[in-house]
Formats: C-alpha cells, structure tokens, sequence
C-alpha cells in the first residue's frame, strides 16, 4: 500500500504508543465492516497499520526503511 502508515492513523512519527491506540479503536470502530457504512478495505489498511506501529521492533524497522 502506498499510503503512510501514519498517516493512515492520523498520528504524528512522534506519537505515542497510547496515542497510536486510541486512533485505532477510533477509526477501526468507524470503519468497521459490519457497522452501516463500514469500509472493508479502509479496516484492513487501518489494521496492517497498527500491526506495524503497534510493534516497537516493526515500528523501528519501518521509520528506518518505510
């Protein structure tokens, strides 16, 4: 995916991991599949972002080579 993981999440490099959590649950409700106007593309590419900044050694390896 071409998009930036952070910005997928709406957080800043810097954020937190607390942060990073709270735009997941945030946009993952949002973007449920099984909520009305849920986006089953848009979960999974908010979910493959998290898996990755949620991850202290994934997130390292990705801010050093994307």
């Amino acid at each position: 995916m071409s998009n930036d993981f952070y910005t997928t999440l709406g957080v800043p490099k810097s954020a937190s991991q607390e942060e990073i959590k709270k735009a997941y649950r945030k946009l993952a409700h949002q973007h449920h599949p099984d909520k009305q106007h849920g986006d089953e593309n848009k979960f999974k590419e908010i979910n493959e972002a998290y898996q990755v900044l949620s991850d202290p050694n994934k997130r390292s390896q990705y801010d050093q080579f994307g």
